[in-house]
């Protein structure tokens, strides 16, 4: 089957030299990669074992932590400024 690839040039001209290189065609070569590339196993698109660079704040407790839905997130902000007018107004 006849298909069109297109590669970054840098990656076509090292395909080309590797090809060159094993004295094969790069049609032979692409197959064969891409033969060994289908016979491994899938592995998620994110890196396993890497280490988030974000802090992690662990909790205490048990309690289950709330998403934060818009109702949620509304009352929120409405506690804090009721808080922040009742130490303005000195109470």
């Amino acid at each position: 089957m006849r298909t069109t690839l297109e590669l970054p040039d840098e990656l076509f001209r090292q395909v080309k030299a590797r090809a060159a290189v094993k004295g094969t065609t790069i049609k032979t070569l692409l197959t064969r990669y891409i033969e060994n590339g289908l016979r491994q196993p899938e592995e998620p698109l994110t890196v396993a074992g890497k280490r988030s660079k974000l802090p992690v704040i662990k909790r205490r407790g048990k309690s289950v932590i709330p998403n934060l839905t818009p109702e949620l997130q509304a009352g929120l902000e409405e506690r804090e400024d009721i808080g922040k007018l009742r130490r303005s107004f000195g109470r």
